[in-house]
């Protein structure tokens, strides 16, 4: 399973975007994966964002976000997205999309198997 992660930039406090994640790879179009985004702040480890599952009818977020980002995906894409509004500075961080091969809803963080490379994700106040 290959992630592609993109769509961070520079943003000002309050703002809004929207990040992707392309999943591909023969695996992944054979079973079901659960998918999600992590961030990882300078100095600080990696944390849990959002996860949701194969079929998009579930979903589970960090308190941090929740109320703000919103994860969403479209199967016949491949892709993975995370619409994040009133961005804040704290939200500051490389952002990393994750998959894990599971057929179940999310109820907590998920335990990725796979990783994306980052994107920068900067917000200035």
């Amino acid at each position: 399973v290959q992630l592609q992660a993109f769509g961070g930039g520079l943003v000002q406090a309050g703002g809004s975007l929207r990040l992707s994640c392309a999943a591909s790879g023969r695996t992944f179009s054979n079973f079901l994966y659960a998918m999600g985004w992590f961030r990882q702040a300078p100095g600080k480890e990696r944390e849990f964002v959002t996860a949701i599952n194969w079929s998009g009818g579930s979903t589970y977020y960090a308190d941090s976000v929740k109320g703000r980002f919103t994860v969403s995906r479209d199967n016949a894409k491949n892709t993975v997205y995370l619409q994040m509004n009133n961005l804040k500075p704290e939200d500051t961080a490389v952002y990393y999309c994750a998959a894990r091969r599971s057929g179940a809803a999310v109820s907590g963080p998920l335990m990725a198997e796979f990783w994306g490379q980052g994107t920068q994700v900067t917000v200035s106040s």
